[in-house]
């Protein structure tokens, strides 16, 4: 497989889940062709590493503090996308830039790296196991620009006939 789709985020947390979330529900709605691994990244981190290495295309999936009203949904690609390590609390905030930072510095990184990302309601991200509001009621346009990525790269999506 040379593509993934990979959700990041921790389940527990209302907002930050959001990427897990949408990754699945795409997984739940659609068959995919098989150059596509579709992945539940949670809180990995680092350990995504050697996932990542092997890929000529990533799409992440995350909540994003991109400053703006929550609901917000961007895009950043490749060198758009922040690379930088950050000073953490613990060993458990190590995340998605650190990811990338160690991928270049290191050479793997693939050729083509997107982010889809939706502004959570709490950039602090409150406990609970249930998505704002904001972020619920735009859940289904980030899966359409989602699919919409994935289509551009060539990645063939279809919709599963609904369950009876």
């Amino acid at each position: 497989m040379t593509i993934a789709l990979i959700g990041i985020g921790n389940v527990l947390l209302q907002d930050e889940r959001v990427g897990v979330h949408v990754v699945e529900t795409i997984r739940e709605r659609f068959s995919f062709s098989p150059e596509i691994e579709i992945l539940d990244g949670g809180t990995l981190g680092l350990d995504l590493l050697p996932t990542i290495e092997r890929l000529e295309k990533v799409l992440f999936v995350d909540a994003v503090n991109f400053g703006k009203e929550p609901g917000y949904i961007g895009m950043l690609e490749d060198d758009e996308i922040p690379a930088v390590l950050y000073v953490k609390l613990s060993v458990h905030h190590v995340g998605l830039a650190d990811l990338l930072s160690v991928a270049k510095l290191t050479g793997v990184i693939p050729k083509k790296v997107c982010l889809l990302g939706i502004q959570p309601q709490d950039s602090a991200f409150a406990f609970g196991l249930e998505l704002s509001e904001h972020v619920r009621d735009k859940i289904d346009i980030l899966i359409d620009q989602v699919i919409s990525k994935l289509q551009e790269w060539n990645v063939q999506c279809v919709l599963r006939s609904p369950q009876k």
